[in-house]
């Protein structure tokens, strides 16, 4: 019997799986507001992956969810750390399956754009791109990817964050640039 997802939950059906949780802790320097990601608690869980077994290799794919919790650092929004491939002309795709948020998307020039992840919404990450997910909404956010396996991930060249925050201000979702230096 293959692997299955349970689309409403976005939880996989079968053996082996393999699961990581990062928590507010693991998360140094990723939310701009550092007294309020002090005062989390460093075992609050932001997001969890779960992936199936997959052989390492040229052709070879992952295929894993992400599940997001709702919440926010201050006043912006829970988001995974994101990431560039360490294989820059290494893509990805998303399947939104539960929740809504943003999918943060930028260039290595410091371009970024978001596209709206919800249920059954697919969004193709070219190579080239960093990409984070963010929560906006008020319930788990759980998005599928499928991505090469030597794509590997690089979170070394965005130590100093992506170009655009997420945050709640004055009861409305907005996106700000960072300024850094």
């Amino acid at each position: 019997m293959p692997p299955g997802v349970a689309f409403a939950s976005g939880h996989f059906t079968a053996e082996n799986i393999i699961t990581k949780t990062t928590r507010s802790g693991d998360l140094v320097g990723v939310f701009h507001d550092e007294a309020a990601w002090r005062a989390l608690p460093a075992g609050t869980t932001i997001y969890q992956v779960e992936m199936l077994p997959s052989p390492d290799g040229e052709g070879e794919l992952f295929v894993g969810t992400t599940h997001l919790n709702p919440g926010r650092v201050g006043d912006e929004f829970y988001m995974t750390r994101g990431h560039f491939h360490q294989r820059r002309e290494q893509g990805e795709v998303y399947f939104g399956l539960r929740g809504s948020g943003l999918l943060l998307l930028q260039s290595e020039q410091g371009e970024a754009r978001f596209e709206q992840v919800s249920q059954g919404s697919v969004h193709i990450i070219p190579g080239n791109t960093a990409h984070r997910l963010i929560n906006t909404g008020s319930e788990v956010l759980s998005a599928l990817a499928v991505w090469p396996t030597i794509a590997g991930h690089d979170y070394a060249s965005l130590a100093q964050g992506f170009a655009l925050r997420v945050f709640l201000w004055e009861g409305e979702i907005q996106a700000r640039g960072v300024q850094y230096g």
